[in-house]
């Protein structure tokens, strides 16, 4: 893990965020001391820990969780004069 002084985060701050984003956490260094690392979001997320909710959390939330939800794309094909719709996966990362 690389370290960097305080005044070299702040004045260096997009090389400091690349590094974390590539190399992984930077120890930021302030007298001597260890005072703060710099980690990527997901490496935060996984040493967190925030478990996402399961299906039956999520049905029974008093809320609406559509955060969770996939979007879709929904397509009306005509098989044998029978009008079918097809839902398929669209967006980011979408197959």
């Amino acid at each position: 893990m690389k370290t960097w002084s305080v005044q070299d985060a702040k004045a260096r701050f997009g090389e400091f965020l690349e590094a974390s984003l590539a190399d992984g956490p930077q120890m930021v260094i302030e007298h001597g001391a260890e005072v703060a690392v710099l980690v990527s979001a997901a490496e935060w997320r996984r040493l967190h820990g925030v478990p996402k909710p399961t299906l039956k959390e999520l049905l029974l939330a008093p809320e609406a969780r559509t955060e969770f939800l996939v979007p879709v794309d929904v397509v009306t094909r005509n098989v044998d004069g029978i009008d079918l719709e097809v839902f398929r996966p669209s967006g980011p990362g979408a197959a």
